[in-house]
């Protein structure tokens, strides 16, 4: 970064206004743009009148006007700024007004530039690269930069507009993933700086100030990474939108290089022999693991406790609990500690925490995403996901974790349902026209909620979609009544997952864990009710996933072919979070997706009277991630619930 970084800045301009060409002839004046950019730039009360003025508006610039322009804009954003002002008469070429720009920043990263009228040996090609990259002058058509012709002042308006945006401090929070890739592609932020504001961040909120207690482990090798992935980008370009981004990992997915431990003190400092299958996909599309958050242990709950790691507080309410299992990732990317995170779900462990932390989760259908390399709690229902601040970071974590791998057998289901791209469904109009099935047996007694969710559906009406009121879910109350699968199936799986680590685990078996008594007391009865099954040919088990799961699904395909629905919608806990220390429950709207294995999208839907954040889902049929993400951002672009919560500015 160059010295406006610091605040300080030194235009040199007159030597290079020396050399301004002749004037061939006056650039056409702009069109008038009556919203977007320009009336941005119109609105500022900063901008000097004579490039406001619709007298002056199409007319030339001189140098020493633009460089005045320059210092105000500067100003504006904050700079201190010297300027050696040119006594040079006569308008200023836009191709000179790059190359002042140019001496202003630094783009490391610069994008060729395919101007017809820009020779391949211009002495100017670069700058006319750098502030086209950096966003600042674009050409005067997809073809042509206008080289040669003269800079107009309504021109300058925007130009001098787009600097004092790019002059401003990078903001960290909040940021979504494409803001962060646009700062480091025009030069105003590196992999390495984003790592490691986040590290203070996690210093400043995680470990001191309101001790949210959401991380485990932070990547010793995070900004040795952040640094070789800047110097990739600068030979060869980013690998994905996810280049040079920190993601936050549950502590159930393995890492080869941090350990992994299902939140139990017992298996602290156990290093898997390589990644989880998501992992390595993440970090093959650039991503950084910059650290491992706490769960729920084992993620057998909703409160996020755990002997490896403690209680992790909820950001907006210091006093509750963020949900589980993912509550530790959940709390980390609501406090902006990591860009992304990801979460795994088998009973809404990914959606509740969402919603806890006003949030966006996706839980994939099951097979759409491996599970190679997560600690299972129940593999018919278990599926892994991202939770982020918004429906396009998620969009861009699915695209790169979407996918066949031959470790998971269930991946194989996914093959022609992968999307080249999910962030195509990111349409702001997408739920207009859409039906949508509204599940009022799934919401239970909390008015709070239940009025935060009458607000949602309200404004999902508003913004054009066909809702359709209290359908019912056939047998839905048989349904119910059918037991839980991890209650089964833990034991026998966890048991394969302790030898994959193989001499890497302390335990050979979960018998041998229970033994040791190094688990957090709460989850003890948990874990030897589930060490007491002895084989998985009980007929009652076999009932379970066989009859469990057909009828269901059966229920809801005929439920919503009957409606012909897009999607359904309900609260995603039927309660707030609660207190540390009370128990939580989620009702029963979570069923749906763990008992199917169908995928759900989570959505901040707005905050209860006092100020607990309340999701909403949408939820549809196999491997329709598609439609809900078109449905839930357009939810999310006409609402804009999502708020960072005030215990970490």
């Amino acid at each position: 970064m160059k010295s406006f970084k610091s605040k300080q800045l030194a235009l040199l301009l007159i030597s290079a206004l020396s050399l301004t060409p002749t004037i061939a002839s006056a650039s056409p004046a702009a069109s008038p743009d009556p919203s977007g950019e320009m009336a941005e730039a119109l609105s500022q009360n900063w901008l000097p009148q004579s490039l406001t003025s619709a007298g002056a508006s199409s007319s030339p610039i001189t140098a020493a006007e633009f460089a005045e322009a320059v210092k105000t804009a500067a100003k504006a954003a904050g700079s201190s700024v010297t300027l050696a002002v040119p006594q040079e008469k006569g308008g200023l070429t836009r191709e000179k007004a790059a190359s002042l720009l140019d001496s202003l920043i630094q783009v490391p990263y610069a994008k060729p530039v395919e101007y017809r009228d820009v020779a391949p040996d211009s002495p100017d090609r670069k700058a006319i690269a750098d502030v086209y990259t950096a966003e600042l002058m674009q050409g005067k058509s997809p073809q042509a930069f206008g080289y040669g012709s003269m800079l107009t002042h309504r021109e300058t308006a925007a130009i001098v507009y787009r600097l004092y945006r790019y002059l401003q401090p990078f903001k960290l929070t909040e940021a979504t993933i494409a803001e962060m890739q646009k700062a480091m592609e025009t030069g105003r932020l590196t992999s390495e700086e984003l790592v490691g504001q986040y590290l203070e961040r996690i210093a400043k909120y995680d470990h001191q100030g309101p001790k949210l207690n959401s991380i485990l482990t932070l990547n010793a090798r995070a900004l040795e990474t952040a640094r070789q992935l800047d110097a990739e980008r600068a030979a060869t370009g980013e690998r994905s939108p996810l280049h040079g981004i920190p993601v936050i990992v549950k502590d159930n997915y393995d890492t080869y290089d941090m350990p992994t431990t299902s939140g139990n003190v017992g298996l602290k400092g156990v290093i898997p022999p390589d990644d989880a299958a998501q992992v390595k996909k993440l970090r093959d599309a650039g991503a950084i693991v910059i650290g491992k958050a706490n769960l729920h242990e084992f993620a057998f709950g909703y409160t996020t406790v755990s002997s490896m790691g403690g209680q992790t507080l909820n950001p907006y309410d210091l006093t509750r609990v963020p949900g589980g299992s993912s509550g530790g990732t959940a709390a980390a990317v609501a406090a902006n500690l990591a860009a992304v995170g990801m979460g795994t779900d088998t009973g809404g462990s990914i959606r509740i925490p969402s919603s806890f932390n006003s949030l966006v989760g996706i839980r994939p259908t099951v097979g759409l995403s491996s599970r190679d390399g997560i600690a299972p709690l129940a593999l018919t229902q278990d599926t892994g996901g991202p939770l982020a601040r918004t429906v396009a970071d998620a969009a861009l974590i699915l695209n790169a974790t979407a996918g066949y791998d031959p470790n998971d057998i269930a991946t194989a289901k996914s093959v022609g349902f992968v999307p080249k791209d999910y962030t195509d469904y990111l349409d702001r109009d997408g739920l207009k026209g859409a039906r949508i099935g509204i599940v009022r047996e799934v919401f239970g007694t909390d008015e709070k909620v239940n009025a935060v969710a009458s607000r949602a559906i309200d404004e999902m009406k508003a913004a054009g979609a066909v809702l359709v009121d209290n359908v019912k879910i056939p047998n839905f109350d048989v349904i119910n009544k059918y037991g839980s699968l991890s209650a089964w199936e833990f034991k026998f799986q966890f048991n394969d997952y302790l030898k994959s680590l193989g001499d890497a685990s302390p335990y050979k078996s979960l018998d041998e864990l229970i033994a040791s008594g190094r688990y957090d007391p709460s989850i003890e009865k948990a874990l030897i009710d589930r060490n007491k099954r002895t084989s998985l040919d009980a007929q009652e088990y076999k009932d379970i996933v066989l009859y469990r799961t057909k009828y269901v699904q059966e229920a809801v395909l005929k439920m919503m072919a009957d409606h012909q629905l897009d999607a359904l919608i309900f609260p995603t806990s039927s309660k707030t979070a609660v207190k540390i220390g009370e128990d939580q429950v989620a009702g029963d709207a979570f069923k749906l997706s763990s008992f199917t294995g169908w995928p759900t999208v989570t959505v901040p839907a707005g905050f209860t009277p006092d100020g607990l954040p309340v999701g909403i889902d949408f939820f549809g049929r196999a491997f329709s991630e598609p439609e809900l993400i078109k449905l839930a951002y357009s939810y999310e672009q006409h609402t804009h619930h999502r708020q960072a919560p005030g215990s970490t500015p």
